[in-house]
């Protein structure tokens, strides 16, 4: 990728989500892991990224506000759900947490109905009839799927630091 299109990619994820990437809420999410070594607010960064990247690569024209915020908060769940109160078959995170995260946006930020869709329906096809409706939520859906096997298979580029502590371990 260009550093050219990287660099517009990085400003407007700044431009949109501003308020989201400052919030002590949202901030904090880098203290819970999502997939192995990477934390929930890397992860949501990174799907914001990778979907504006998808609308760049294919000249996709979308409401790219709706979508970097929809992404920035489509996991807004605000808990480890490594721990002993959110893991096994009786709590099914993957199907229950699009609700809170939906649930904690909203108490904090008033959102479109696009981005409640991305949000509410990023799991699909896990949960059935929560649809994508709109172009932003299927991108956002297909980036947080391509995001998501990237980390889980440990793909992901580890930065310097990580590499270090991965030695010490």
């Amino acid at each position: 990728m260009s550093e050219r299109r990287n660099y517009n990619i990085r400003r407007e994820i700044r431009k949109y989500g501003s308020d989201i990437l400052k919030s002590e809420n949202f901030r904090s999410s880098a203290n819970n892991i999502q997939h192995s070594n990477v934390s929930v607010m890397k992860h949501s960064m990174k799907v914001a990224y990778t979907g504006l990247w998808i609308c760049h690569k294919f000249k996709i024209k979308c409401n790219k506000s709706d979508l970097v915020r929809g992404a920035l908060l489509h996991d807004y769940f605000l808990y480890d759900w490594h721990d002993d109160d959110h893991r096994g078959l009786q709590n099914l995170h993957g199907f229950y947490h699009p609700g809170v995260a939906l649930k904690n946006a909203m108490a904090e930020y008033e959102l479109t109905d696009k981005q409640k869709n991305i949000i509410r329906s990023h799991m699909w096809p896990l949960t059935l009839t929560r649809i994508p409706k709109c172009k932003e939520a299927w991108i956002v859906t297909a980036a947080d799927k391509y995001v998501s096997t990237i980390e889980s298979l440990r793909l992901n580029k580890l930065t310097k630091t990580e590499r270090i502590r991965s030695r010490i371990k």
